[in-house]
């Protein structure tokens, strides 16, 4: 095993995962260790299935937007 030391987590993370960690009785590296774990093991199939179901949320999306992207990208105002 190795070990990752992660620097500058802020403050609001730290604290929301130490919650997550006393309500599954849990320590803090039990839970971080399973939330790498889930992050680096998520499978194609997963992803996509998650992305059909983002795009049954939306629906049907008409329309061509590349005029409003070209409006946006030469746009001079700054961004606010």
């Amino acid at each position: 095993m190795t070990d990752i030391l992660i620097r500058n987590v802020d403050d609001d993370t730290v604290r929301r995962l130490k919650e997550k960690a006393a309500a599954k009785g849990k320590s803090v590296n039990e839970i971080a260790r399973e939330a790498l774990t889930a992050f680096v093991t998520q499978d194609k199939a997963k992803l996509w299935a998650k992305a059909d179901r983002l795009r049954a949320k939306i629906g049907k999306v008409t329309g061509d937007s590349t005029k409003l992207i070209r409006e946006d990208r030469d746009d001079d105002e700054p961004y606010r």
